[in-house]
């Protein structure tokens, strides 16, 4: 009976491994998936999809449409030149005839091919395609050891390194083992259950019936499916209880990745640990012990909370009494730092902080705040000289609560805590509330500062933070970024696009580098963080909807105007675009831009401007400009753009008409000083040699 060679088959692979880290798992399925597409194809074996599963205990892949026969190869190898193969009389030379023996073919197979600038001998070599199960047993190994994650670990006596000590491995393509070994662990059909459900190892005939086995031995394979479960009976056990578990994404792929079996249980905890603050409570809940928090329908915390198991319904008594013992502990703990810290008022710890470093070369986090400090009351005095006192008195207080104890615990609760603490000193409200907004937003798209104080504070704060770290030379390279200034410069922006500030991001800048003291301050330092600003503009107005060269013709203005002018220069610019006289007026004043020479040219002399196309344009040039610099103030950006492109004729008649390049050097200056300053009126708008 002959070998359909056309038929197409399924391979499974998993990897039993000691208890992987939740952390790691995401990363270990993602790179089974991608490294098996990439081995296979290396390899000339076909595949229709590749389903990847992962669970604490392993990580498999099931690949489907693979053929029984690897493809047929043919490659290309080239060898001597052509004039080195073959004589003059077109005979082959020892160097064909040893190339074609080292290759394995006759020297009549060779044939010629042009490479770079001449030609060449090439042998074409054709290989047949080895049976898929002959070679796959190699090619899973390779897969195997392709998988690298970070602390990895040796055991035993072995060689390997792995995220976690390996246990078994299996391999089954159709209804077949494929053997190979690794580090002494042999490949079988065997694998293994729930470690303590069902410890008993079973055996995989059929690839297709593989998840549902392991269903049946208590180990829910995909992670997707684990999640839709988890999501499922939270909401369904906390609407039990009246209440709504608390939506967090992050702990709950975290929790499906800790459990093989998920069974949620419903838990309690003694009312009275409600008199915390609730982002407390919640934070000891899911950082310590990944519990899901419940709250009402007024967004009030409740008692009630959520773990979920790793076993049966039948042990759910043991799992809520356990989980409800060790949760008094940790709030017991957590009652004992707040109350602690509430004993200290924020302004006393401010002295603390000479002992606490921010950086080495920028001295402590005392000396940080003072500069931030002085920030916060100098963007107050510009933009509402009423919050001086409470910027300034926000600022000094803004890092006390770094040194309480709750935060040294929960560093995520910083300035949460300090909003508490500062609130609990009768502290002025917005000046408490600023505490905690001094870090928003903390994320692109995360919400904004919503008091004036904390609006200014998280400004000061974070610019402060990227002139410093430039200061020094620590600066974000590729995907380097330890200080997170990028994320940063895109708050300060966002933050200032919302206020609608009517501060250029240049003066703030200037004003932050005063304050420095431990560093040498230099203008490429400056120049540089600008220039910072102005990269991060670029692909946010993109995504707005503003070409490539709109941006760029308004981002050499970016720095010295408020940023909020910058979008409605954009807007005014792309409208302009459509209007009949702007390829003209573009034409025309490029042609200005183009004979202005980068060197100094003196002062606009009346007396030289002999001719009349000239004095037209000097007078039609100071109309105009007058014209725009008062519209400019009024913000009425398209007027001014129409009101540039009404000098056109005047400019295209003065070129017609003028030579600007006279042989008198004086006369020639004096027209070039013209140009200059027509460039300089149209540049107030924009740099129209951008577009």
């Amino acid at each position: 009976m002959t070998q359909d060679t056309n038929q197409l088959s399924s391979l499974l692979l998993e990897i039993g491994t000691e208890d992987i880290p939740a952390r790691f798992l995401p990363s270990a399925i993602k790179q089974l998936k991608e490294n098996s597409e990439a081995i296979f194809k290396e390899n000339h074996i076909k595949f229709s999809g590749i389903k990847t599963y992962g669970s604490p205990r392993r990580f498999a892949m099931i690949a489907e449409g693979l053929p029984l026969m690897q493809e047929d190869i043919s490659k290309e190898v080239f060898g001597p030149s052509k004039k080195i193969a073959f004589d003059e009389n077109g005979k082959p030379t020892k160097a064909a005839i040893g190339f074609s023996n080292s290759q394995g073919i006759n020297v009549e197979s060779l044939v010629i091919k042009q490479k770079d600038k001449g030609e060449y001998v090439v042998a074409v070599i054709e290989e047949k395609g080895a049976q898929s199960r002959e070679i796959l047993p190699e090619i899973l190994k390779k897969i195997v050891l392709s998988i690298h994650l970070p602390k990895s670990m040796r055991w035993g006596n072995n060689n390997l390194r792995f995220i976690r000590p390996i246990r078994w491995l299996l391999a089954v393509f159709e209804k077949e083992v494929l053997s190979f070994e690794i580090d002494g662990i042999k490949s079988s059909n065997t694998t293994r259950g729930h470690r303590f459900l069902s410890p008993a190892a079973f055996q995989i005939k059929e690839i297709t019936s593989y998840v549902k086995l392991l269903a049946n031995n208590n180990v829910i394979v995909d992670f997707e499916e684990r999640k839709k479960i988890i999501s499922a009976e939270i909401e369904k056990i906390s609407a039990s209880v009246n209440g709504s578990a608390i939506r967090d994404e992050a702990l709950l792929e975290t929790v499906a990745n800790i459990v093989e079996y998920p069974v949620p249980v419903l838990a309690a905890f003694s009312e009275e640990y409600l008199k915390l603050p609730k982002e407390l409570l919640i934070t000891v809940m899911k950082a310590h012990q990944k519990y899901f928090a419940i709250e009402n329908k007024e967004g009030g915390l409740t008692n009630y909370f959520i773990i979920v198991s790793n076993t049966t319904k039948e042990n759910s008594g043991t799992v809520k009494a356990g989980a409800e013992r060790v949760i008094r502990a940790r709030f017991e703990d957590a009652k004992f730092y707040f109350e602690e810290d509430g004993r200290k008022r924020l302004e006393d710890r401010v002295d603390e902080l000479k002992n606490v470093t921010y950086q080495e070369k920028l001295g402590s986090i005392y000396e940080k705040i003072l500069r931030v400090k002085k920030l916060s009351v100098y963007l107050a005095s510009r933009l509402n000289p009423l919050l001086e006192q409470k910027a300034g008195r926000a600022a000094l207080l803004s890092k006390t609560d770094l040194i309480t104890g709750v935060v040294r615990e929960f560093p995520e609760l910083q300035g949460i805590m300090g909003r508490y603490y500062a609130l609990n000193d009768a502290e002025d409200k917005e000046v408490a509330d600023a505490l905690m907004e001094q870090y928003l937003p903390a994320y692109q798209g995360d919400r904004l500062p919503e008091t004036e104080t904390g609006t200014l504070l998280s400004l000061a704060d974070k610019i402060d933070s990227i002139i410093s770290f430039f200061s020094i030379g620590l600066i974000p390279t590729g995907s380097e970024d330890p200080f997170a200034l990028r994320r940063q410069t895109l708050a300060v922006i966002a933050v200032m696009l919302n206020k609608e500030y009517d501060l250029p991001v240049s003066e703030i800048i200037n004003e932050a580098f005063k304050n420095l003291k431990h560093v040498k301050k230099s203008a490429q330092a400056k120049e540089a963080v600008l220039k910072f600003f102005e990269q991060r503009l670029e692909p946010l107005f993109s995504t707005q909807g503003y070409s490539f060269d709109e941006i760029q013709s308004i981002l050499s203005l970016a720095a010295e105007i408020p940023l909020k002018e910058i979008k409605k220069r954009l807007e005014a610019l792309k409208g302009f675009k459509n209007d009949s006289g702007y390829n003209d007026f573009i034409t025309a004043i490029k042609r200005v831009k183009n004979i202005i020479p980068e060197t100094r040219l003196p002062a606009l002399k009346l007396r030289l401007l002999t001719e009349e196309p000239e004095k037209k344009l000097h007078e039609r040039l100071n109309t105009a400009k007058a014209e725009v610099d008062s519209l400019l103030k009024e913000y009425k950006y398209a007027d001014a753009l129409r009101t540039l492109s009404g000098l056109t004729d005047t400019i295209n008649n003065f070129f017609d008409k003028v030579l600007v390049m006279d042989k008198k050097d004086d006369i020639k200056f004096n027209r070039l000083a013209l140009l200059r300053n027509a460039w300089a009126a149209a540049s107030s708008i924009a740099d129209f040699s951008k577009l």
